[in-house]
């Protein structure tokens, strides 16, 4: 996704899940736990920028946009695309973006698939 400043121009690469899993003990009699998916937080999630969130209390949510770029089947493919747009935008040699720092880690088999 994308977050934009509207007022400014500056922008945030990232990336979060819309649901994940989690899972639950085994019932009585049984190895195997209990797997079950969950919606995430992304309606109401903003990034994990320091900078980016203190201008979000400062200026107000209705100062940002909110774009989706790429909808990802794995979360493999979401790390890997995460990493390459922001290498990509050039992210970390500009002050025009939020992003501090780009962590990934990513294993060619999952994307691949």
């Amino acid at each position: 996704y994308q977050i934009t400043n509207t007022t400014n121009g500056r922008m945030y690469i990232g990336k979060k899940l819309a649901r994940f899993k989690r899972s639950r003990p085994p019932l009585k009699g049984r190895k195997n736990k209990r797997r079950f998916s969950v919606d995430s937080d992304w309606r109401e999630y903003y990034g994990s920028s320091d900078e980016l969130t203190l201008d979000i209390l400062k200026l107000g949510k209705e100062k940002f946009t909110r774009e989706i770029l790429f909808y990802c089947r794995s979360k493999a493919q979401l790390s890997y695309i995460e990493a390459r747009e922001q290498f990509a935008r050039k992210v970390l040699e500009s002050n025009d973006y939020y992003n501090g720092h780009i962590r990934v880690r990513v294993h060619g088999k999952g994307i691949l698939k």
